[in-house]
């Protein structure tokens, strides 16, 4: 967010390749608390590093997005094509702005300047290092922790926000950078075979969802919870469902290769070898 940094960054280290992972992120109660700092923030972020990386001579720059950029009642599996197509869903509205602002900014530098940078837009994530504070995390993460703390104090039910009725799509850390690694190999011939100037992003995902229940559901098996998982519909479920076509990704020679049960344990096991060290 400090233009002066990045610009003395830019100048100092020259980079050719740039990927822009940083934002502000957050699941439904932080975008909802503290909207004005996710947009503001996110556009900071991305305007300043994506201007820096055109006035310093990047040659290939990748911008991650996210799945919250589409309509909230986007057909599913949600296109490329559907981006500003229709409203979008309100309890994260100012995040999924800065994230449009961000792919156009990249279209606009590249119709202006010439320049090669991309944009993925990733579903949810998840993975080793993740955010597991109960207030600010995203939905895995805090059900890991959740259920975690629920078994350490025998607690004979924990209450999981919503109706468990909306369906998510998650991917692994790991397949997420491996992902981004191979859309920045690929020459700029081949990157124009699966996207347009005007609508250039890409989605990265599995192809396959589960409701927030089946989710629940696994990770309290995988901790180890034995009580009861009570839903409670007095909490905002977001969008129905959101579950990306990842057609042109595969058409370009990706696809996911961890299975949510496994990178769910993977997760977990981070977790218990480093609580000391973990985002609370």
């Amino acid at each position: 967010t400090d233009q002066t940094a990045v610009e003395t960054f830019f100048a100092d280290q020259r980079p050719t390749q740039v990927y822009l992972a940083a934002a502000k992120v957050g699941g439904i109660h932080a975008n909802d608390t503290y909207p004005a700092e996710f947009l503001y923030q996110n556009l900071l972020i991305e305007a300043n590093i994506i201007q820096a990386a055109q006035r310093h001579g990047v040659e290939r720059l990748l911008f991650l997005g996210s799945s919250c950029i589409y309509p909230r009642l986007a057909p599913q599996p949600m296109p490329e094509t559907a981006l500003l197509t229709g409203p979008l869903e309100p309890t994260n509205e100012p995040y999924a702005i800065a994230k449009i602002a961000g792919i156009k900014l990249c279209e606009s530098y590249n119709r202006q300047y010439g320049t090669d940078f991309r944009s993925v837009m990733p579903t949810n994530l998840y993975g080793p290092g993740d955010n597991f504070d109960l207030a600010n995390s995203h939905v895995l993460p805090a059900l890991i922790r959740k259920f975690h703390q629920a078994k350490l104090d025998g607690v004979p039910t924990v209450t999981v926000w919503g109706s468990g009725t909306p369906r998510r799509e998650f991917l692994h850390v790991d397949d997420m950078a491996a992902a981004c690694l191979h859309v920045m190999d690929l020459d700029p011939d081949t990157w124009r075979t699966q996207v347009d100037p005007r609508c250039s992003h890409l989605n990265v995902g599995t192809g396959v969802d589960v409701t927030i229940a089946e989710l629940a559901h696994r990770v309290a098996e995988v901790v180890g919870f034995e009580g009861q998982l009570v839903f409670d519909p007095s909490k905002p479920d977001g969008t129905p469902r959101k579950l990306l076509d990842v057609t042109r990704l595969r058409e370009l020679g990706w696809s996911a290769a961890i299975d949510l049960a496994d990178g769910i344990r993977q997760t977990y096991h981070w977790f218990l070898e480093h609580q000391g060290q973990i985002r609370l």
